[in-house]
C-alpha cells in the first residue's frame, strides 16, 4: 500500500502576507550579514586599484590617441594583466615548467602573511577588550632585542635554541604590552598615547643598544646584530628550496589559542565582558584593571612572537632597527579587516600577505608601481571604516544584531 502523499502547506490567514520562501530568506540572510560588508568593502578597493592601475599605464596613454576601440583594449588588457602578475606573484605561478616552481608564489605569501597574522592577533585581543593597541612597533623591536640576544650570546642544543629564542622575543614583546596595561590599569592613562609613545621609545632604545656590545655585531660600525645562531634559526618547512618556516606552523597554532582563549576560558569571557561594557563587569566582580594588565602582555606577546619569525625565520642574517619593516602599523589594519576575530585575523593576514608578494611581479612584469598595492590596502581599511557607506552605496539594509535577538528571543520564552 502506498504511503500517503503529504498534506499541501496550509495557506495564510486573510490578510496577513504570505511567508517568504526560503531562497528569499537565504537573500535575506546574506543582505543582513556583517560578513558582506567586509567582501563589497575588499571589491570596492580592487575596483578603484583597478582606476589607479589605468590611470598610471603608459600604454592606456598611448591608445587615448587611437580611438575608443584601443583605449578599451588597452584598458582591458591592462587591469587583466595586472591582476593576472598579482594572481602569478602571490598564489600559482602558471608560467613555471613544474608544480614545485608553480607554487613557490604561495609560499612566499604565507612568509609574509607570518608576523602579519601574529601581529594582528595582538591587535584584535586588545580590541575585544576595547584597548586599542598602536604599540605594536616597539612591542616588536623590544621583543627583537630578547629574541635577538638569545639567538647569538647564547649557545643552546637544536631545538632547544630555537625554542627560547623564539619565547624570549614573546616575552620581551610582553614586557612592553604591560607597561602600557599597567599604566592603564594603575593611572587610567589613554593606550593610544602611552603605546605610541612606548613606540619611540622602544626604537630609540633598541638604536643604542644596537650600537653597544650588548646587540651591535663584534667589528661592525653600523647598528647591526650579528646573525643568529644555526641552532637558533626556524628551520624551513617545505625544504631548502622554499622560504616558508616553522614559524608559520607556530602562528597557525596561535591563532587557535586565541580562538580557544576568547571562545572557550574563562578568561576570554571576562575579556569580552570588559570589552563590552566595563562598568558592568566590574559590577559583576570582574578586576577591569587586572583584565586590562593581562591583555596587553598578551598582545605584546604577539607582537613578539611576529618579530620572532620575521627575524629567526625571513632574515637571519641579524637585524637593525627597522626590524618590524612597517608591520606593527599593517597589524592594525589586519585585525580591522578581519573584525578583531583570530581566524578572520588570520584570513585578513593571508590576504595582506598574497597583496605583498603579489605586488613584486606586478611590478616588475607590469611595471606597475608597489605603492598601488599599498594604496588597495589602504582602502579596504578606509571603506572598512565606513560600513554605512558600503551598505549605502550597495543599497543593503543595515545588519542584524543576532545577540539582541537571541536575547529577545529567550525573553520571549521566558513570558511564555
Amino acid at each position: 500500500m502506498s504511503a500517503a502523499a503529504p498534506a499541501p502547506a496550509a495557506p495564510a490567514p486573510a490578510g496577513e502576507p504570505a511567508p517568504p520562501s526560503r531562497w528569499t530568506r537565504a537573500l535575506q540572510e546574506i543582505t543582513h550579514a556583517r560578513w558582506l560588508t567586509t567582501v563589497l568593502a575588499v571589491l570596492l578597493a580592487v575596483v578603484v586599484g583597478s582606476i589607479l592601475i589605468v590611470a598610471t599605464d603608459e600604454d592606456v596613454h598611448e591608445a587615448a590617441a587611437e580611438g575608443v576601440g584601443p583605449l578599451l583594449g588597452a584598458i582591458v588588457g591592462s587591469i587583466l594583466g595586472a591582476y593576472t602578475s598579482l594572481f602569478q606573484g602571490a598564489v600559482y605561478n602558471t608560467t613555471a615548467d613544474n608544480f614545485i616552481s608553480g607554487i613557490r608564489p604561495l609560499t612566499q605569501s604565507l612568509v609574509f602573511a607570518t608576523p602579519l597574522i601574529a601581529a594582528g592577533l595582538g591587535v584584535a585581543i586588545a580590541f575585544r577588550v576595547g584597548l586599542f593597541n598602536i604599540g605594536g612597533r616597539g612591542q616588536m623591536l623590544v621583543g627583537a632585542a630578547f629574541a635577538g640576544f638569545a639567538s647569538f650570546h647564547w649557545h643552546l642544543p637544536p631545538v632547544i635554541h630555537v625554542v627560547v629564542a623564539v619565547g624570549m622575543g614573546i616575552l620581551g614583546g610582553a614586557v612592553w604590552g604591560g607597561i602600557a596595561g599597567l599604566l592603564k590599569a594603575r593611572t587610567g592613562a589613554h593606550e593610544v598615547i602611552v603605546t605610541i609613545m612606548l613606540n619611540y621609545i622602544g626604537y630609540n632604545l633598541v638604536g643604542w643598544l644596537l650600537t653597544t656590545p650588548v646587540l651591535q655585531q663584534p667589528g661592525q660600525i653600523n647598528p647591526k646584530s650579528p646573525p643568529p645562531d644555526a641552532n637558533a634559526i626556524l628551520p624551513p618547512l617545505l625544504g631548502s628550496d622554499f622560504r616558508l618556516h616553522w614559524g608559520f606552523v607556530v602562528v597557525v597554532a596561535a591563532t587557535f589559542f586565541a580562538w580557544w582563549l576568547l571562545e572557550r576560558s574563562s578568561l576570554g569571557f571576562r575579556f569580552r565582558a570588559v570589552g563590552i561594557n566595563p562598568s558592568a563587569a566590574r559590577s559583576a566582580g570582574i578586576s577591569v584593571e587586572r583584565v586590562y594588565v593581562y591583555v596587553m602582555l598578551l598582545a605584546g606577546g604577539y607582537a613578539g612572537l611576529a618579530v620572532s619569525t620575521q627575524m629567526l625565520g625571513t632574515t637571519p642574517s641579524g637585524f637593525t632597527a627597522d626590524v618590524d619593516s612597517g608591520i606593527g602599523f599593517d597589524a592594525i589594519t589586519v585585525a580591522l579587516l578581519g573584525r578583531s576575530t583570530p581566524w578572520g585575523t588570520f584570513g585578513a593576514g593571508l590576504l595582506f600577505g598574497a597583496l605583498k608578494a603579489g605586488s613584486y611581479r606586478m611590478q616588475g612584469m607590469e611595471h606597475i608601481p608597489l605603492d598601488i598595492g599599498l594604496i588597495v590596502q589602504s582602502l579596504i581599511v578606509l571603506f572598512l571604516a565606513a560600513p554605512p557607506l558600503v551598505r549605502a552605496l550597495f543599497r543593503l539594509p543595515e545588519p542584524r544584531d543576532r545577540r539582541a535577538e537571541r536575547a529577545a528571543r529567550k525573553a520571549k520564552e521566558a513570558a511564555a
